[in-house]
């Protein structure tokens, strides 16, 4: 069960960043929350906390290596972060407790030709020489995946380039033709791949350039959706194979696509003006095919995002979507899938934000205003406790950087902290309510502890899978983790 036992109200405190009370996190809790809402060496509004992560890798690898090397492939392969990844099988690889893992590790999560450059330059910017057994072998396992198309298409002239891990690792080829393809990269002879991209270059931003690689499906899921502008302004006429395209079960499932990558795409064509409503259409149709297989959750549910000031920062430098933003997709998705809702949004003070079920999950996030300003977790739950409304539990979405100054409840003496008020509503109202914290930022610190409260962490809609199976009391994600795919013991 996702129960954190501690006797809530006596549990052991910390502060915040802002200086607020919270409950400090295990190291294990803490790197979970960390690298499932991190985009690794990119800022927060409270600092790039790469550093930190590092540390609390390096401390949770002397410990438990098999965790860690489960995290390494969870982040992968469930919730598509490529970067960490990278990072967590190097600093495994650099440990005697985890190298060990490392070449079943890269087996798993190498699944282009540039994830092994990165991993690489990765160990070597961090440590230099020499490059650890561990990894030779697992790149020179991974190297023989790839074709002459996908070898040519990342073969980038980076500071790593693929032919120097084909020097370094040695990979033994499985026939002459193999063999052929290698002696072709390191001469730098391989057949330059046909790709959007070079075609883009080749042929120029045109109407026609888009209509052929439209028509000849050389988009892939991703490069369609980052581009609809670009194919929209440029006036394709076979608009309707995109559509059908971006609609496509099979490929939506496939794809795995972030759920704000969908919003990020709606954002762009919404500032451009452009775009009819099919295009719009089209979006909403995939974000709800990509959430189809969550359970959905019966009974009345409060959903609260944060919107606060620390929240409106840009998730990485390649994106102009806010924490915030993603924070109020995330709770229309948690809308959609909920039997009966309240939702609502703080920053200092609680705002309502009414939302149907048969409205588009991108509209209604869209519909909701992202203002900044302080945060005050607590007004969600007070809310509930002065209105002494029923919920079955209560769904929040924050960084956990509370700042408000605490009043104290009449009579205990006690700060109205987040569990303080959890706790209260348990007796007053109901003591079977499950309180399901949704980390937004990982900075390693949480406001809620004790019974029927299940702390969450990342930016994907799979966060959702959780909060049914833990109130069925099948596992949290840590125990997912724990047993992803290295078995552990104990």
């Amino acid at each position: 069960m996702s129960k954190f036992n501690l006797g809530a109200l006596k549990a052991n405190k910390t502060v915040n960043n802002e200086g607020a009370i919270a409950y400090p996190m295990s190291d294990k809790e803490k790197l979970v929350t960390q690298v499932l809402t991190s985009f690794f060496n990119e800022n927060k509004f409270y600092g790039d906390n790469s550093r930190d992560i590092l540390n609390t890798v390096r401390s949770v690898i002397k410990t438990e290596p098999g965790f860690v090397a489960n995290l390494c492939i969870y982040a992968r392969n469930e919730m598509h972060l490529r970067s960490i990844s990278h990072v967590l099988v190097s600093e495994l690889a650099k440990s005697a407790e985890g190298k060990e893992y490392v070449r079943r590790i890269l087996n798993k999560i190498i699944e282009r030709p540039d994830d092994m450059t990165e991993i690489l330059a990765y160990y070597l910017t961090t440590y230099g020489k020499p490059i650890p057994n561990s990894i030779k072998k697992g790149l020179a396992n991974s190297f023989g995946k790839f074709d002459e198309y996908r070898l040519a298409k990342y073969n980038r002239k980076n500071i790593v380039k693929l032919k120097d891990i084909l020097c370094l690792v040695h990979p033994k080829a499985k026939d002459e033709r193999q063999n052929d393809l290698w002696r072709r990269l390191l001469e730098d002879r391989l057949e330059t791949p046909v790709t959007w991209e070079t075609e883009l270059s080749l042929k120029g931003n045109t109407k026609e350039t888009w209509e052929r690689l439209i028509e000849e499906n050389r988009l892939g899921y991703m490069a369609m959706l980052r581009n609809l502008r670009n194919i929209i302004k440029a006036g394709a006429s076979n608009m309707n194979k995109v559509y059908e395209y971006l609609t496509n079960e099979e490929r939506v499932l496939k794809n795995k696509q972030l759920p704000f990558r969908y919003y990020s795409a709606y954002k762009t064509l919404k500032n451009e003006g452009i775009g009819t409503s099919k295009i719009y259409d089209a979006l909403e149709t995939a974000i709800k095919i990509s959430t189809q297989n969550i359970k959905r959750l019966p009974g009345k549910t409060l959903i609260a995002a944060d919107v606060s000031g620390s929240m409106n920062y840009p998730v990485s430098r390649n994106s102009e979507l806010t924490c915030a933003e993603i924070a109020v997709l995330m709770l229309s998705i948690a809308n959609y899938i909920c039997e009966e809702t309240i939702t609502k949004t703080f920053d200092n003070f609680l705002y309502t934000c009414n939302l149907s079920t048969q409205n588009g999950i991108i509209a209604n996030a869209d519909s909701i205003k992202v203002n900044g300003g302080g945060t005050d977790i607590t007004l969600p739950l007070q809310y509930l406790l002065d209105k002494k409304i029923f919920v079955d539990r209560i769904i929040i979405l924050s960084d956990n950087e509370i700042n408000r100054v605490y009043t104290y409840s009449m009579g205990s003496g006690q700060p109205n902290t987040c569990q303080a008020l959890v706790e209260r509503y348990k007796k007053w109202v109901n003591p079977n309510v499950w309180v399901h914290a949704i980390d937004m930022q990982g900075y390693g610190t949480q406001q809620f502890k004790g019974r029927n409260v299940n702390i969450i962490a990342g930016w994907s809609e799979r966060v959702f899978d959780f909060i049914y199976s833990v109130e069925q009391g099948m596992d949290s994600l840590i125990e997912r983790i724990a047993n992803y795919y290295f078995k552990q013991s104990g």
